[in-house]
């Protein structure tokens, strides 16, 4: 055990299955898959199942406090949404990660409502970043508007009837103007995003005061940086040839100039900001899944304190 954590390996952690069963299907995979995540079904079997079998009894005795505290102030008992937090680097694989565990939560009949929401949909749109003079540093923290995020998971929490998030366009590259991501009171709200463990300034909340619980996705910097430029290749034979797409101009690129671009781009906006503002709140989430090269997870360490 180290600060608190204990360490399993892969074939420790994937005997906490027990009797688990895999409810998905390899084409439901399929469509979950990020960009070149090489996932699979025994991916899914080894180490996911363990994870929704320790969020569904962490779900289960969140509910059995919640039932305590009613019956001890002689109120009626109110249905708390369970807030999980997501964080990692960018390409690290954080999205298939949320996507699968939002499929495979909600196919417990415990917690059968699952929301999804990312904290991208709370970036400040490319106007105000523009006049704020950050656009190059979009994705750091202060490129989000933090406290309209903080006050949209309060009111998740708080079990409001619906809570409304902005939609992020990836394709364009900004907020999508008058539209809105309703959530409507779920059973777990899933929140994914590169800052979600960030600590608040002096005399505010953070977004991760109100979780129950939280993961992070984590690898080798130098593993990361092949997956970005893996992806950015994939992406730019793919959606970048969209002609609504942000980043059109880089479908024209030939290989080595968009290699290029990809290793600067990783470089000075993605990597600097996983150094000095990601990893550096790890320390912070009640578990860490460890990938290898291979993308595959390799060790899982649980917080025990």
């Amino acid at each position: 055990m180290n600060n608190g954590y204990v360490e399993l390996s892969r074939e420790q952690w994937s005997e906490l299955r027990k009797n688990t069963p895999l409810t998905l299907t390899a084409d439901e995979l399929e469509e979950l898959r990020g960009v070149d995540d090489p996932m699979d079904l025994t991916e899914v079997t080894d180490i996911y199942l363990p994870l929704t079998r320790l969020l569904n009894l962490h779900f289960t005795g969140s509910k059995q406090r919640s039932s305590v505290l009613s019956a001890f102030l002689g109120k009626s008992e109110r249905r708390v949404p369970y807030v999980l937090g997501l964080a990692g680097s960018v390409a690290v694989g954080k999205s298939t990660t949320a996507r699968l565990l939002h499929t495979l939560l909600a196919r417990w009949p415990e917690h059968p409502h699952v929301e999804l929401v990312t904290t991208d949909s709370f970036l400040y749109p490319n106007a105000v970043l523009e006049s704020k003079k950050i656009m190059h540093r979009k994705g750091f923290p202060e490129s989000y508007d933090r406290r309209a995020l903080v006050r949209f998971v309060a009111e998740v929490k708080a079990g409001a009837a619906e809570a409304c998030a902005p939609v992020y366009s990836h394709l364009e590259y900004d907020i999508v103007p008058g539209a809105a991501q309703v959530v409507k009171n779920p059973d777990i709200l899933i929140l994914e995003g590169l800052n979600v463990l960030q600590p608040a300034p002096p005399t505010s909340l953070a977004v991760n005061d109100y979780f129950d619980f939280s993961i992070y996705v984590d690898a080798r910097v130098e593993d990361i940086r092949t997956w970005y430029v893996e992806r950015f290749h994939k992406l730019r034979r793919t959606a970048f040839e969209d002609p609504k797409s942000y980043f059109r101009h880089i479908a024209d690129m030939s290989y080595d100039e968009a290699t290029k671009f990809a290793v600067n781009v990783w470089r000075d906006i993605n990597e600097r900001n996983l150094v000095e503002n990601i990893a550096p709140t790890r320390g912070r989430a009640d578990l860490v899944l460890k990938k290898g090269a291979d993308h595959s997870v390799r060790k899982v360490r649980l917080r025990q304190t």
